[in-house]
């Protein structure tokens, strides 16, 4: 069930999982997102739905892109947001 955040966060024009996701692939040296998938310890679908927007980047995956990219979480949301 999705949240008011994360109905809110989806909603927001400027809301760019993209970004973070292909910043994360370049910052750790990865092909695609199946390597990012593997590195994070996710099911390959679970990054493909936050890509389409089908699913809003949760708490967990952000935590698991801290601490294999060691930047900070406030870092890893600006990412999100389109500039």
């Amino acid at each position: 069930m999705k949240t008011n955040t994360s109905n809110a966060l989806m909603s927001n024009p400027d809301y760019n999982p993209d970004r973070l996701l292909d910043t994360m692939i370049k910052a750790m040296a990865l092909k695609n997102d199946a390597a990012l998938s593997r590195r994070l310890g996710v099911a390959p679908p679970v990054i493909s739905k936050v890509r389409h927007r089908r699913i809003p980047v949760s708490a967990d995956l952000l935590i698991r892109l801290h601490e294999h990219s060691e930047m900070p979480i406030k870092q890893l949301k600006s990412l999100m947001v389109a500039v």
